[in-house]
């Protein structure tokens, strides 16, 4: 298991470097980032015609059968560490330290999860830095989520005029890009003629409220299609106290089970964590959905290392302890909408 947290560490470190200095910054942001063009491969962080680390298969899986029939659009999260003080609100798209954080965490890690069933398409964006979030609700946070949203939205329209065609389609999303995935999801599915395409929203790693979508349900079956899942991951026993501040106003659906019931899961469910492209450690997580919170608890006995055990929060694994599982669930799902 050291291999995935030896990969991880890295960010870590960066994240709490960051919130040690306190996360605010009153400085006016840098002059205005250009608008990306989406018609350039530069501008996507994995696209089906390119190569990129999205396409990377593990070792174990090379004998896989595989079927992109569908498509992901997916939405990377927080890439972008400014320091506080340093005026930078939005990420460069020609920063090459974020774009190598972004290529060599959630694209190889995250997207490739899809790359058996779909072809993927995750545009660069203007992200917001990290420190936004500890301003959010303040005019310059709301300026730096409105480019970034601008740019996924513009990214999508990209996509949807050129590529879509029809295609049965997955929305996914970690952390950052879920708050940009949701208002996408709301935008341009919730009660629109594209949701009849929609195969499934994997959007975990940010709050969902439970009003968050009119039409657009909460998964409650592995092969349910239409539907969103999400979940944010913490070790047993542990609740944020800014979980608590959102009043159980929160939505979660286990991905081991696949619904919301939170009946607790056995380890015997897990198909295996994503530990690098070589090995797959099955039956090692057990978890259940926090009755009050609705975050989703989980036990990884012998798998995170102490420092990472001592922060309780396992945030940046979400997909990771689930690899195998939202893989096999991706091609369930995408089985069940064409039939």
């Amino acid at each position: 298991m050291k291999k995935l947290f030896i990969l991880i560490l890295p960010l870590l470190t960066l994240i709490f470097a960051y919130t040690q200095q306190g996360g605010r910054d009153n400085n006016a942001g840098k002059a205005a980032l250009p608008e990306p063009d989406y018609s350039r491969l530069e501008n996507w962080a994995a696209s089906p015609y390119k190569i990129d680390t999205s396409d990377s298969i593990p070792a174990f899986l090379k004998e896989e059968e595989t079927d992109k029939i569908a498509d992901v659009f997916f939405v990377h999260p927080t890439s972008f560490f400014s320091k506080a003080g340093s005026g930078d609100w939005n990420a460069s798209l020609k920063d090459q330290e974020v774009n190598n954080l972004t290529d060599y965490r959630s694209i190889l890690f995250q997207a490739s999860v899809f790359n058996a069933s779909c072809r993927i398409f995750a545009p660069r964006y203007r992200q917001a830095s990290m420190k936004t979030f500890y301003v959010k609700g303040t005019p310059r946070a709301d300026e730096a989520f409105e480019m970034a949203y601008s740019d996924i939205k513009n990214a999508f329209l990209y996509y949807l005029e050129n590529e879509h065609k029809g295609r049965p389609l997955i929305i996914a999303s970690h952390s950052q890009g879920t708050l940009h995935a949701i208002r996408l999801l709301q935008e341009f599915f919730d009660g629109k003629p594209l949701q009849d395409y929609l195969v499934c929203a994997y959007i975990p790693g940010y709050q969902i409220k439970g009003d968050a979508f009119k039409t657009i349900p909460a998964g409650e079956t592995p092969v349910q299609t239409g539907c969103f899942v999400g979940w944010r991951s913490y070790e047993r026993g542990e609740i944020p106290e800014r979980v608590s501040e959102e009043n159980g106003n929160s939505v979660c659906v286990n991905p081991l089970t696949w619904t919301t019931s939170v009946n607790w899961a056995p380890r015997e469910l897990h198909q295996g964590i994503m530990t690098g492209l070589e090995t797959i450690i099955p039956h090692t997580v057990s978890a259940g959905i926090e009755p009050e919170t609705k975050i989703l608890w989980v036990e990884t006995p012998d798998v995170i290392e102490e420092n990472v055990e001592k922060s309780k929060n396992l945030h940046i694994y979400d997909y990771n302890l689930f690899w195998m599982n939202i893989r096999q669930n991706v091609k369930q799902r995408i089985d069940e909408f064409l039939n």
